[in-house]
């Protein structure tokens, strides 16, 4: 079984802005309410979609992701360029004033494929604490009903951290009655603004692992995927008695680096919005070459040279463990994640 995406990403996330209208406590981007003066501009922007499009086919699914991509007056155009030359697009808003129903028709009308709204409490007295401004919540359920009123796919992502982890039962069931197609828990990584909360203990993330492997999805309800956690995939094989070797869903061996690529405001390319280590930058470096030949992409791709159990863990291939949580606790982008309890079926030398 190989599942190393080494001559592509499957997604390719660009950070089109930090300007954000939002202050929320666990900001990965530190997002402020004026844009970096340095964030690359319209034409590099249209230079940068060209070079994702030439990974070739398949073609990576870009992210337009923020801070708030709506503070950009050219998200309609740099869009419609994403389409021209073969990319899928999805976009990540945030829920202020500007995302409102026409925008999300728009959104429907440009050809995006999905937009991803963010939900870390059921009540708005839960989520509105951790997005820093009143009404947020309301103004996440209005966009997902509009959604849902033109056929716009949804994502529901719920932070995972010691403040929100006992909502997840609640949340589960809003994002099921708002119809979204897919929750995505973000296991908390203590970068940026994160660093404030508190995140969840291994013990505690296999529970809730284990729980959310045996949710049903389909018919109604949202298909459960992790971000940051990608130890979910081994307890879904456990959870459902797969073979490893037949274990061959569309997430399984995508983490930090391999299959996916960040790019941000300014350009830096770095494995993942969570690890702020960049291995190069699009204004004096070629995005491609970057993803395939630099040396801490190409490590990414190789889970046999981890440190500690992930190095040595059976399911290193599907997994891999968090390369950005091993940074934020160690300083090494290839030590073990602590977020696991698995102990491996060989020893660690």
């Amino acid at each position: 079984m190989n599942l190393s995406f080494d001559r592509a990403p499957q997604r390719v996330y660009w950070e089109i802005t930090r300007a954000c209208g939002l202050a929320c406590r666990h900001c990965r981007a530190e997002a402020s309410p004026s844009a970096d003066p340095n964030e690359l501009t319209h034409d590099e922007g249209l230079a940068l979609l060209e070079r994702v499009a030439s990974f070739g086919d398949p073609k990576p699914h870009i992210v337009l992701t923020g801070g708030d991509p709506l503070e950009r007056s050219d998200l309609f155009e740099l869009v419609a360029y994403a389409r021209s030359v073969g990319l899928r697009v999805s976009v990540s808003p945030s829920a202020t004033p500007k995302l409102t129903p026409e925008v999300i028709r728009q959104f429907k009308g440009a050809g995006v494929d999905a937009i991803s709204l963010s939900l870390d409490g059921a009540t708005s007295a839960r989520h509105d604490a951790l997005r820093g401004v009143p009404g947020c919540f309301d103004r996440t359920i209005e966009a997902a009903r509009a959604a849902a009123d033109v056929a716009l796919m949804v994502q529901v992502n719920t932070l995972v951290s010691a403040e929100t982890v006992d909502d997840a039962p609640s949340i589960h069931a809003l994002a099921a009655d708002l119809r979204a197609a897919r929750w995505s828990l973000f296991f908390l990584v203590s970068v940026g603004r994160g660093s404030v909360l508190q995140p969840i203990d291994a013990a505690r993330a296999e529970r809730l692992l284990e729980w959310a492997a045996d949710l049903p999805s389909g018919r109604g309800y949202p298909v459960v995927t992790t971000t940051e956690a990608p130890q979910f995939r081994r307890v879904v094989v456990e959870r459902r008695r797969l073979a490893v070797q037949n274990a061959t869903h569309a997430a399984f061996g995508i983490r930090d680096g391999n299959g996916i690529l960040f790019v941000s405001d300014t350009g830096d390319v770095t494995p993942s919005g969570f690890l702020p280590v960049a291995a190069g930058n699009v204004r004096s470096c070629d995005l491609v070459e970057i993803y395939r030949t630099a040396p801490m992409f190409t490590q990414m791709r190789r889970p046999t040279t981890f440190g500690g159990r992930c190095g040595v863990c059976e399911m290193h291939e599907i997994c891999g463990g968090s390369r950005a949580r091993a940074w934020s606790t160690t300083g090494d982008v290839f030590a073990e994640d602590p977020l696991c309890t698995y102990v491996p079926r060989r020893a660690v030398k």
